[in-house]
This record gives structure tokens, sequence and C-alpha cells, in this order.
């Protein structure tokens, strides 16, 4: 197992420089919270990681093409979740 909470510590940095530097629907954002939500899901933090995951695809929504793969990642990662939770009708 990795050390998850390192791996944390060192995204939750980066994404704060990110904040300062870029406007708040740019892509990198999206890419940082899917980052943080990824470490949530393989720490069992299912509700955080869904509201991490939920962050990055509202910037994807906003700010790429419907049909961009990047969206339907985070649509997986987000049904992911659900199904490991055992919600199945989300």
């Amino acid at each position: 197992m990795g050390d998850y909470s390192k791996a944390l510590e060192f995204y939750e940095k980066a994404l704060k420089i990110k904040e300062k530097a870029l406007p708040p629907n740019h892509p990198d954002l999206a890419i940082s919270y899917n980052n943080i939500g990824q470490v949530y899901k393989n720490t069992g933090d299912y509700s955080k990681a869904l509201e991490f995951y939920e962050k990055s695809l509202k910037i994807k929504e906003k700010a790429l093409p419907p049909n961009h793969p990047s969206l339907a990642i985070s649509k997986h990662d987000i049904g992911l979740t659900y199904e490991t939770m055992g919600e199945y009708s989300k």
C-alpha cells in the first residue's frame, strides 16, 4: 500500500498552487480534484471521493467539449465509487 496521507498532502499543496495561478474552471484544477478523489477512494472515504470527483466533473463540463474522453473518465470514477459503496441505482 502507498502512503496515502503523504500523497494527499502533496496533492493538496499542488491544488493550492494551481488555485492561485489558474482561472477557476481550468482543466488542470479538475486533474487535481480527481487525484485527491482517488486518494480518498483508496482509503475508503467514499463520500469525500465523490465530493472531489464531482468538483472535477463540473470543471470538465464547463471547460471541455461534451464528447471529450476526460468526461467519460470522470463519470466512470464516480460510477465505480457508487458501485464500491453498493449504491447501484446511482
